[in-house]
Order: structure tokens, then sequence, then C-alpha cells
């Protein structure tokens, strides 16, 4: 195992003690310039000690989530590739449902313009963002509001998304592990994922490259239940070779794919 430099243990130590680096700080404090900071920053993020954020990076923690705010500026320019991506698997005049992440926020974006879409969710950010758009049908779950993000979480919302069978299910998630489990944080959170994806004819997942430097303590699923994954970056081998056994398509923000538009079925 490469081991760290003097310095990135030292910048590590910092990220302990406050939670987060910023990097015009770091260079000032190590006298360096910013591009050997961030090339510090990179290769720490790159060990899943940290995570980048705007100006900065944040401690990475396997047993609290990073805050929402926080998580919309990490890798924002890659989630909006793949909800761009992700947008173009649904067709018009078909049903959707979506669960809470940033990911699926740019999703929700990319289908503004989509006409006769019904969207059933319990994100509130989802709703927010489509309100106002063209010949849409926005159905939002009832429970608890979870405030620091917007989910609508608990038994309601759970039995809330049984009373639906979408065309489509978009989920996030908050880690992936190369074995081809699909992980979050809050049980809740994941009950009304489970109730999502059980309740869809075709299930996409969409999710940066750095879920899979991150670990949560509550399973999701397996990509059996995944019928098509989105995402920025080439998955590990490990992660490509569940795909493969579990009959997962994955599917690169940055590749083109000329049959994409006709391989998922629309439904009507």
């Amino acid at each position: 195992m490469i081991q760290l430099t003097k310095r990135q243990s030292a910048i590590l130590s910092v990220a302990r003690r406050d939670r987060r680096v910023d990097v015009d700080a770091l260079a000032r404090e190590f006298a360096l310039t910013t591009q050997t900071i961030r090339r510090d920053l990179g290769e720490l993020c790159q060990r899943g000690l940290l995570t980048r954020v705007h100006g900065g990076a944040i401690l990475s923690n396997s047993v609290a989530n990073v805050g929402y705010e926080e998580r919309r500026g990490l890798s924002s320019l890659a989630k909006q590739r793949i909800g761009e991506r992700a947008a173009g698997l649904v067709p018009e005049r078909c049903s959707v449902s979506m669960n809470i992440g940033t990911t699926v926020e740019q999703v929700a974006r990319s289908i503004y313009e989509r006409i006769d879409v019904m969207i059933v969710t319990n994100n509130l950010n989802v709703i927010n963002i489509l309100s106002g758009s063209p010949a849409k049908q926005l159905i939002l779950a009832g429970g608890e509001v979870r405030q620091s993000d917007g989910a609508v979480v608990g038994e309601e919302a759970v039995e809330f998304m049984r009373g639906f069978k979408v065309d489509y299910a978009i989920i996030g998630a908050s880690a992936l592990e190369e074995g081809g489990a699909v992980m979050d944080f809050d049980l809740r959170e994941v009950s009304v994922a489970k109730s999502i994806l059980d309740n869809a004819r075709h299930t996409i997942l969409v999710a940066d490259h750095q879920k899979f430097q991150r670990s949560a303590p509550i399973r999701i699923c397996s990509m059996k239940r995944i019928d098509t994954f989105v995402t920025d970056r080439d998955p590990p081998a490990a992660f490509v070779k569940a795909c493969a056994r579990d009959g997962t398509r994955i599917i690169v923000a940055d590749e083109v794919s000329e049959d994409e538009v006709g391989h998922v079925p629309a439904f009507g």
C-alpha cells in the first residue's frame, strides 16, 4: 500500500479536526500552490479518506451521510450528465417514481419539458423542480418530512408508494459496493426506496463514481433489482461482473450509444 506523504497526513489531521479543509487556506498554511494542494486532495479522495466539495474537501464518513447541500456540490457536472442520460431513457406519456437524492433531482431537471408524464415521489425537491412544467401530473407521498433534505419518509410514504405501479422507477443511493450491493444510511428512506423498486416495471439506478468510494450501513438491494445503472465513469471490474451476472445494463454518461432510445421499452 502506498503511504501518505507527511503533508497529506497533516492535511488529513486538519480534516479530522475541522471536518473540512479549504484549498486556499491549505496553500497558505503550507506555502504551496493551490495546484499542489488539489493534487494532494485528489489522492486523499481516491483513497476514500476525503470527499471533494467546492473549494476543498470534507472528511469521508462511513456511518453519517454528507449534508444535503454539500452533496449538491459533489461531482455536480457528473450528476448533470447522468441526469441527462437517464432522462433519455424516459419517454413521453409514461409514469415515473423517484426517491430522494441529488442525482435523482438532476434527472427531474432533464425531463422538465417531457409531456404527459406522471411523477410519483417522496422528494419535495423533485416536486419543486417540476412545478410549472408542461403537461405533468405531480404526486407527492404523504408522511413525515425529513427537513435536512426534503425527503418524505415513514410507513405512510411506504404504503403510499405501494398504491402505484409505474413504468419507471429512478432511484439514487448513498454508496455502492463492488459486489453489487446498493446502500444507504436511513432505514426509513431505504424502506421507501424498496417500495418504489417493488412497484415499477423498469428500474433505473443513478449514481456517480464517488459512490464506490463511500460506505453506508443499510442495504437497499442488489443489482438483481436494477434493470439499468447510469453512471459517469466505468465502474470497478467486480461491479461490472456483478451487473453482468444479474442482467443489469450499465450506461456510462459520457459514452454514446446509438441504440439507447430503443433499448428500454416504452409503456403506455
